[in-house]
């Protein structure tokens, strides 16, 4: 069962879109429906991963008019892996920019989710972890930073990598999930636009994301230097090119 986070955070951020928004569970509760362990799309053999990519893949084939198998596995897996860790990582950016960090480190196991397709599903996160820390107990952002790149996000790089889909792509999806997730919330709220883009290059200037991504000198424009694929999915291979994509600026350090 979980729970609404206390009544200002939440509305903060709700306000802050869809994307940051979660509820709260007490650690260690049991679960019900509709929620599951996060780390069930990390598990060998679970199915639910290979079930989400296909689901993924029906949808995008769908939109062109085909059938799944129109649709690469590897565009399907890269694309719900996009989706993943921008579901994952929105809140944390939020909470990073509200000053509200969790107070302990996070593993997938710890996030509970109800799966569904388009648009950001339900997250849930321990209560206890997210509740505001004491004066003088705050967590860095650096700390939160290498936190969930180490745990929760390179699991999530590690289940999608068997798809067929180069660790390039996977880490410049996280990078992209950074940039979305900085975007949104600076729409959102432009007071918050200075700590979340402080936030944002804790984690970009990180081991893992380090070289995924250009930062553009004159208007600190975002290109992420590898495409998340979905272009593939049209009829044709000639879908639409995403704003931060490598291809969009005429550049050949993609890696497909």
């Amino acid at each position: 069962m979980t729970e609404e986070p206390p009544a200002a955070s939440s509305l903060r951020l709700a306000a802050l879109g869809p994307f940051c928004a979660f509820e709260t569970h007490a650690e260690g509760s049991g679960l019900g429906a509709p929620w599951h362990p996060l780390s069930e799309v990390a598990e060998e053999g679970s199915g639910v991963l290979r079930e989400r990519v296909a689901a993924v893949r029906a949808s995008l084939a769908a939109t062109g008019g085909g059938p799944p198998e129109a649709v690469e596995l590897r565009v399907a897996a890269s694309v719900a892996h996009l989706g993943l860790v921008a579901r994952v990582l929105s809140p944390f950016l939020g909470l990073a920019a509200l000053h509200g960090l969790p107070s302990r480190p996070l593993a997938l196991g710890d996030l509970r989710w109800g799966s569904a397709l388009g648009g950001a599903f339900r997250l849930s996160l321990p209560r206890e972890a997210v509740t505001p820390a004491a004066a003088g107990d705050t967590r860095p952002v650096s700390t939160l930073a290498d936190d969930l790149l180490d745990g929760p996000l390179r699991d999530l790089v590690d289940a999608f990598a068997p798809f067929s889909v180069s660790r390039h792509i996977l880490w410049g999806n996280v990078a992209s999930a950074v940039n979305g997730a900085v975007t949104g919330i600076t729409a959102a709220s432009p007071p918050l636009a200075r700590p979340v883009r402080a936030a944002a290059l804790a984690f970009l200037q990180r081991p893992p994301l380090r070289g995924t991504y250009t930062l553009h000198p004159r208007n600190g424009h975002f290109t992420r230097r590898s495409c998340c694929l979905i272009y593939r999915a049209a009829p044709g291979g000639a879908g639409a090119l995403c704003g931060d994509c490598v291809l969009r600026h005429g550049r050949t350090t993609a890696r497909p």
